[in-house]
């Protein structure tokens, strides 16, 4: 088994080791990714993250699509990695919207806590990185490009207000 899946494995079983026995999440199957990928912009976002900073991500449908895998929900956990793929954080979606990307609002740019936090931040780093997966994937990136937004609560590492006292 690679180094990444068992790490994934461990940190995953130490989640739900922390739940109670009728939590449903302890059945749940999350996926693992990287924000932005690998390397620092992973670490960078990340970090956010356990900042409680970034609360939200966008992606795009056809991403999904062209992996055949299934669009994320509200509910969905996934497992954060840092730049090096190791494990950092586990997310619980809590609202995944389909949004033409000329629509998007500057609460939900706000919310996705990158850069300024401005709603003009947001369009211009993500028209450069969508433009690149729409290339990618054989079409162009328009406001009516649809985009999921997903906002979501981080639920592992438990904050410290959260961990139990010693």
């Amino acid at each position: 088994m690679p180094p990444k899946q068992v790490k994934c494995q461990a940190y995953w079983a130490a989640f739900v080791d922390s739940l109670r026995g009728s939590d449903p999440r302890r059945t749940a199957r999350p996926d693992a990714f990287g924000f932005g990928g690998q390397g620092e912009i992973a670490d960078k976002l990340a970090a956010l993250v356990l900042a409680g900073r970034k609360r939200a991500t966008a992606s795009l449908p056809a991403e999904y699509t062209a992996l055949g895998e299934a669009l994320p929900k509200a509910g969905d956990l996934s497992i954060i990695l840092g730049g090096a793929g190791d494990p950092v954080a586990i997310i619980e979606r809590t609202a995944v919207e389909l949004v033409p990307f000329g629509a998007v609002s500057a609460e939900f740019a706000a919310r996705e806590g990158e850069g300024d936090g401005s709603l003009r931040y947001w369009r211009a780093a993500h028209a450069w990185y969508f433009g690149q997966v729409c290339e990618r994937l054989g079409g162009t990136l328009d406001d009516t490009t649809p985009v999921l937004c997903q906002s979501f609560k981080l639920v592992w590492p438990p904050a410290a207000s959260d961990a139990p006292e010693t």
